[in-house]
């Protein structure tokens, strides 16, 4: 055991369940940071402590204990740009899985379908690169399932195996079906809402009618529900509003209070035991009327984004919310009040790590795109839980991370550096910028035969700059010396972080990457490269590799070794970048990161964004060890005797560690 890191015992008994043998193919387990983005809900009708979540990641979620805790079921496709807005279980086979599928930007997608209850999945043929944006199964007969995609309306009526489109063919009218709702007692009877007004088939799809009277033209119609005790009443959230109609659609009313302009209505939901309460999932946080709609109030803060809202038939006081950044959200008053629910369930986009230097079980992340609910999290037991670290950095992604020779943490965001002074971070407003160049001096004209004196030239002075915006895309320490790479230049600070200066010697430019090791310090943009080997004082242009078109990582070894990573593979230079070679026996193209480990003399390599391997190159004999983690990997880095990954968009895996049973035994 290394006399540095102990693992915790929850750790322990978790490798405890693989064999020895299984150790060396392993997959790297996930332990957060928790939360991120949740989208779709769906209950096992026949057993209510059974969820299933969908992601914004093609990974979907299992609870069985009502969602207080959550496990990964499945990879849906094998893809990380599947957003699960829809699930759906066959009501008399609860096994029997379809999940709808679509990716951001792109009219991509699919219905994927489990026979096993998400062990295994088909990617169904028919629907195949579809954008499946809403998908439901009919309450009369479980095996009629009607999906929306941007083609049109399809219909299955056999459980999700073959599927037929039932909208016109080509129209230009009925296309970019957003949500679908069908009848609860005859299934011929189908509601479609499109990104322009609902429609309405009674047939089966044979013919359609636009539903308009009373709604706003162009209005974007997010969800539709049916009353399952009144089917004439019917509800449809739009971006113009939420309306009711109370004649099967014929004719709507916008019911008043919400939503205003701004705001969007994702989803409606009914409590099932009384209709008359409607809870709306909306862009600015979730409102409730107990009145059928008469009035409204809100239950949650302005900044809940809601993608969709669960509401438990057996325990009505208990309601859930799948939100974008904040995850699952779960009150037990009836929506009065909420509280993060999240164990297990991790959709974080990790862009930085940084090991605490005296007590490598304490460890930080940066992610990005999370706003408030982001920024930065602390784990002070070798990544198994964490805590949010944000406080002070108003909300910023984190991009980069650093830690000074005092121990103090330094945040590179899109809008300047932050440091961590006790629990909250501060911007750092003391960076002083180079000088811009000196004017030359004029020579004095002469004036009917007299000279006048030269014109006296004032030597630029370098300036403080209080309100630094650019973007920090790179820390490194080297020695006592923190640099930062940034959109704006390099930076160096001899005060770990305190204050900043801009290093001589450059044109303006951005700066991607540095790297620093003793007193080299290597800086890079995405085509150009220098080299100091004084701690930054002086600075040499390095000739980057030829085979690269462009840098995308790059580190320092202890030896002043060079490495540098693209889209090509890895080189490294032992001649500060007069020659470069490439290491024997190391396959691999699309590099992410590479970090040099002090400590084990190995460079550790991520590549690829579908590759699950983790490279490591051993120093000086640079013989290539590889890991195959289970996992698409940002970065790798040591963590005492294991390794630890950063995933792109699922929170930080661990590698197992083996322990024999004597240690387990003593857990």
């Amino acid at each position: 055991m290394n006399k540095y890191l102990r693992l915790p015992s929850k750790l322990i008994l978790l490798l405890a369940l693989f064999s020895l043998q299984a150790f060396a193919t392993a997959n790297w387990l996930p332990f957060g940071p928790d939360g991120g983005d949740a989208r779709a809900f769906v209950v096992d009708p026949h057993n209510h402590s059974h969820l299933y979540l969908g992601s914004a990641t093609g990974w979907m979620y299992e609870s069985q204990n009502g969602g207080s805790d959550w496990k990964r079921l499945a990879w849906i496709g094998k893809r990380d740009d599947l957003v699960l807005d829809s699930i759906v279980l066959n009501s008399t086979d609860t096994k029997r899985i379809l999940v709808g599928a679509w990716v951001l930007g792109s009219p991509d997608g699919g219905i994927f379908l489990s026979k096993d209850g998400g062990l295994s999945w088909e990617n169904e043929v028919d629907m195949h690169g579809q954008s499946i944006r809403a998908l439901t199964s009919a309450p009369s007969n479980p095996n009629i399932v009607v999906a929306g995609t941007l083609k049109g309306v399809y219909r299955s009526t056999d459980g999700g195996e073959h599927w037929q489109l039932i909208s016109p063919e080509g129209s230009h009218e009925l296309h970019e079906v957003e949500s679908i709702a069908i009848d609860p007692v005859d299934p011929q009877i189908i509601y479609a809402g499109t990104w322009h007004l609902p429609w309405k088939t009674v047939d089966g799809g044979q013919h359609w009618t636009n539903m308009k009277e009373g709604i706003i033209e162009d209005s974007d119609v997010f969800s539709i529900i049916v009353d399952p005790k009144d089917p004439k009443t019917v509800y449809a959230s739009a971006c113009s509003g939420i309306y009711k109609s109370q004649t099967a659609g014929e004719k709507f009313q916008k019911i008043q209070g919400i939503p205003s302009t701004a705001r969007r209505t994702r989803v409606l939901m009914q409590d099932p035991k009384n209709l008359n309460i409607v809870f709306a999932g909306t862009t600015e946080g979730l409102w409730r009327t107990v009145d059928s709609g008469a009035t409204w109030q809100r239950t949650t803060g302005p900044e809940v984004i809601i993608n969709d809202v669960f509401v438990d038939p057996t325990n009505t006081s208990r309601v859930m919310l799948a939100t974008d950044r904040g995850g699952v959200l779960v009150s037990n008053d009836g929506g009065n009040s909420f509280a993060q629910s999240n164990s297990g369930f991790s959709a974080r986009e990790i862009t930085s790590y940084v090991a605490d230097a005296s007590n490598p079980q304490t460890v930080y992340v940066g992610v990005v795109n999370d706003k408030a609910l982001g920024g930065v999290f602390a784990s002070t037991n070798g990544g198994l839980n964490w805590t949010q670290k944000s406080a002070g950095l108003e909300g910023h992604d984190v991009v980069s991370l650093g830690q000074g020779a005092d121990g103090s943490l330094v945040a590179g965001t899109r809008h300047g550096i932050y440091r961590l002074q006790g629990e909250t971070w501060s911007r750092v407003k003391d960076i002083t910028l180079n000088p811009p160049p000196a004017p030359a001096p004029r020579t004095g004209k002469k004036v009917a035969g007299h000279a006048t004196a030269p014109t006296t030239v004032h030597k630029p002075v370098a300036k403080p700059l209080t309100d630094f915006q650019a973007t920090i895309n790179g820390i490194a320490r080297g020695g006592d010396t923190l640099y930062a790479a940034t959109s704006s230049g390099l930076f160096r600070s001899v005060t770990s972080g305190q204050s900043w200066k801009e290093v001589p010697g450059f044109e303006p430019r951005s700066w991607n990457f540095v790297a620093a090791s003793k007193s080299t310090v290597l800086a890079a943009s995405l085509n150009s490269a220098s080299v100091s080997s004084d701690g930054g004082e002086q600075w040499t242009p390095v000739k980057l590799p030829e085979a690269i078109d462009q840098v995308s990582a790059l580190a320092v070894d202890d030896a002043g070794g060079l490495w540098v990573g693209g889209r090509q593979g890895i080189f490294v230079s032992d001649d500060k970048g007069a020659t470069w070679q490439t290491i024997k026996n190391l396959f691999l193209r699309d590099v992410n990161s590479i970090f040099y480990d002090a400590a084990s003399q190995r460079v550790l390599i991520a590549a690829g964004s579908k590759n699950t391997i983790a490279f490591g190159v051993h120093l000086p004999d640079r013989t290539v060890q590889y890991w195959n983690t289970g996992w698409n990997l940002r970065l790798v880095r040591p963590m005492g005797d294991h390794l630890v990954g950063a995933t792109w968009f699922d929170g930080v895996v661990i590698q197992p560690r083996m322990v024999d049973s004597k240690e387990v035994a003593s857990h």
